[in-house]
């Protein structure tokens, strides 16, 4: 059962029985993460494929080291081509590629311990709520677009000693063709109630400029 299906020389009879096996078992596995990742249809349909078109890139390669080479230099190509991805989307990804390799190898077994075992285990890790602190749940990703003429080191600390309880500075990076800057910070309100009173404030030192409050995630601290 935990061995190779594969013979010196790969059959067709071999390699569709691990296309069925990697189609249906990635198809299962998409099904169980998308009802904990916030995905798209477009995510099910690339992370059910995954298992099979990596399990049958390794079934091609088969030992060819100039042939893997070549593949792996294609692959990094599409790394490029997409867009960054949150870190669930990731680990399904990467999750369904080992699968994949399983798969292509003709450990059809493996496979199938790694697709639902793993799948089975972030959904109970999901499902528990680990580190949903409170805290973690309070910060926000504030930005504040200012003038390029403003001198913003501390001008709004005044506003931030009482209206919050930590602000940490991000970044600056230039807009509008550079004749603005715009501020990002890592907040954390003393009251929820009074994030139109705090906006309102920022408002009138930064000539009514865009501000934008946010729920925080590495992701967007980098656009």
């Amino acid at each position: 059962m935990f061995t190779s299906i594969y013979s010196s020389s790969v059959t067709a009879q071999e390699f569709f029985s691990m296309a069925a096996a990697a189609v249906l078992c990635g198809t299962l596995y998409a099904w169980i993460m998308a009802r904990r990742v916030r995905s798209t249809k477009r995510f099910f349909i690339v992370v059910s494929m995954i298992p099979f078109v990596v399990g049958a890139v390794i079934t091609f390669v088969n030992g060819n080291i100039g042939t893997g080479v070549a593949i792996g230099g294609a692959f990094s190509l599409i790394r490029f081509r997409s867009a960054p991805g949150s870190a669930d989307e990731i680990a399904a990804i990467l999750i369904a590629m080992g699968a994949g390799i399983a798969f292509g190898m003709g450990y059809l077994a493996y496979g199938v311990i790694i697709l639902l075992a793993l799948a089975l285990l972030y959904y109970l890790f999901a499902s528990l709520g680990l580190f949903d602190s409170k805290p973690m749940q309070e910060e926000q990703l504030l930005k504040i677009t200012v003038p390029e003429s403003l001198e913003y080191a501390d001008m709004f600390d005044e506003i931030f000693s009482r209206y919050l309880k930590s602000a940490e500075r991000l970044g600056v990076k230039t807009t509008g063709m550079g004749s603005m800057f715009r501020l990002s910070y890592l907040i954390r309100m003393k009251d929820s109630k009074a994030e139109k009173a705090f906006i309102d404030e920022l408002r009138t030192r930064n000539g009514n400029l865009e501000i934008s409050l946010l729920p925080y995630s590495e992701q967007q601290a980098q656009l």
